[in-house]
């Protein structure tokens, strides 16, 4: 556990960034986290998991390439952007996911029939950049990767955390999943 003014800055971005919009979708970078992590949470995912669907993508808030760079055809890159800022508070159960969740979206493309047909227009058109769905080769790597299941489980709540006008919690109400996951220093 940590003391939570040292999350402040990361506590800063979603009070000052978040309100910016989710891609092309009809909500916000804040209302998609919280739907993410009310779904995971719901659901009973481990504290850990919770907080990686919370701020899985916090990369979309720390770039300066504006709110939709997939649609200037620009892969922002958000995955590992997010990840690599966050291990500064959270260790790879929490960091290792929102890594891989990109990852996760071409290995479900690949291997789930009718998935990529699910995605929302935003979701393909950053599919192209990120690579397309996996191929046979790629698909197995990845199932053998530690926190694929994780990463697999945050994809999904992504992609169901879109629903305009959903009532969540506030940032607040995830504090202490925070501040149980956050690592001392």
């Amino acid at each position: 556990m940590t003391n939570m003014n040292s999350l402040d800055p990361l506590l800063a971005i979603y009070k000052e960034k978040s309100w910016r919009r989710y891609g092309l979708s009809k909500v916000t970078q804040l209302e998609h986290a919280l739907q993410g992590a009310l779904l995971a949470e719901q659901e009973g995912c481990p504290a850990h998991l919770v907080v990686a669907t919370l701020l899985h993508d916090v990369g979309h808030m720390i770039h300066d390439l504006g709110e939709s760079p997939a649609a200037e055809g620009i892969d922002d890159h958000h995955q590992r952007l997010g990840a690599d800022y966050l291990a500064q508070w959270f260790g790879p159960e929490v960091t290792t996911p929102i890594r891989l969740h990109v990852a996760a979206k071409r290995y479900l493309c690949h291997g789930v029939a009718g998935y990529q047909d699910s995605l929302s227009d935003d979701s393909i058109r950053s599919l192209r950049l990120q690579g397309g769905p996996m191929d046979a080769e790629e698909a197995a790597r990845f199932s053998n990767t530690p926190c694929c299941e994780d990463a697999v489980k945050l994809r999904r709540y992504d992609d169901r955390a879109k629903v305009e006008g959903l009532q969540t919690p506030a940032f607040e109400y995830f504090l202490p999943y925070l501040k149980l996951c956050a690592v001392q220093r």
